[in-house]
């Protein structure tokens, strides 16, 4: 079987799940990307570096070995458009972030092989989200999941302008309790170096969407935060410890909120 996630499994109410970490191509499919896409320039580079409080914290984490290119594990499996009347990616997609082509011609997936690639990669990864929420649950009244995202700041084909820093999705206000939306935000307005929106262009993907359900005791948060504020946009993509040292107290101070918000919901 192919060892496609890690999971690591903490005690507090919190999940934190990074689905485009993975830049792993599997050697079956390389000969059919063009050279460009080797280096998988659209993945959420460094993002476990970034958080690296997170264990301290007590959370569990579930991050991909695969890159995006291999399949998106923030869609949804029929492969309903995210964001309509907008420029989206796939679930298994065929174009970079510029629009550009991703596989040679002719070498795109085909319905079998998204299928086949839905099984291996999509449905384990699902399967440990899924299956870590309700262990969590069993412990815990209400769960915080921390769906953790990175994109560079300007992309015309995704969005016109520049991206706010950080850009914290609630899929307006249906994934997670209002409460705990707004403790986050509080969290970022603490701080005037870096911009921050509520629920903007990125307002959550499949993992808030589906999984979130305050009802249930599920809260889900999206932050997609710009690339800019802890490494290098451009190749060789190197993170940068000087810039993250100065964003990661915030990072910590955001989830922290969440989840303070999140256990009081338990009271």
């Amino acid at each position: 079987m192919t060892h496609t996630f890690n999971l690591h499994q903490g005690t507090a109410p919190l999940l934190v799940s990074m689905p485009h970490l993975g830049v792993a191509l599997p050697d079956e499919l390389k000969p059919n990307y063009v050279p460009r896409a080797l280096q998988v320039e659209d993945a959420d580079w460094h993002l476990n570096h970034l958080y690296n409080f997170l264990k301290d914290m007590g959370a569990s984490i579930l991050t991909p070995v695969f890159s995006r290119y291999v399949i998106d594990l923030n869609r949804p499996p029929d492969d309903a458009p995210m964001y309509p009347g907008a420029s989206n990616t796939e679930l298994c997609p065929t174009r970079f972030f510029t629009g550009d082509p991703l596989y040679k011609a002719g070498c795109e997936p085909d319905t079998v092989e998204k299928l086949r690639r839905r099984e291996i990669y999509w449905q384990p990864y699902h399967q440990a989200l899924s299956g870590e929420l309700s262990r969590l649950r069993s412990l815990h009244a209400n769960v915080l999941l921390w769906d953790a995202h990175s994109i560079r700041g300007e992309i015309p084909w995704l969005f016109d302008g520049k991206l706010p820093d950080l850009n914290v999705g609630t899929a307006n206000g249906l994934s997670a309790a209002e409460s705990v939306g707004v403790a986050v935000m509080e969290a970022c307005a603490q701080q005037n170096k870096l911009t921050h929106v509520l629920n903007g262009r990125f307002k959550g993907g499949y993992i808030t969407r589906c999984y979130g359900n305050p009802q249930g005791g599920i809260h889900a948060v999206q932050l997609e935060k710009c690339q800019s504020v802890y490494m290098n946009e451009l190749p060789p993509y190197e993170y940068k410890p000087e810039l993250a040292a100065q964003v990661q107290p915030l990072l910590h101070k955001m989830v922290a909120a969440g989840l303070n918000q999140v256990k009081s919901l338990s009271l």
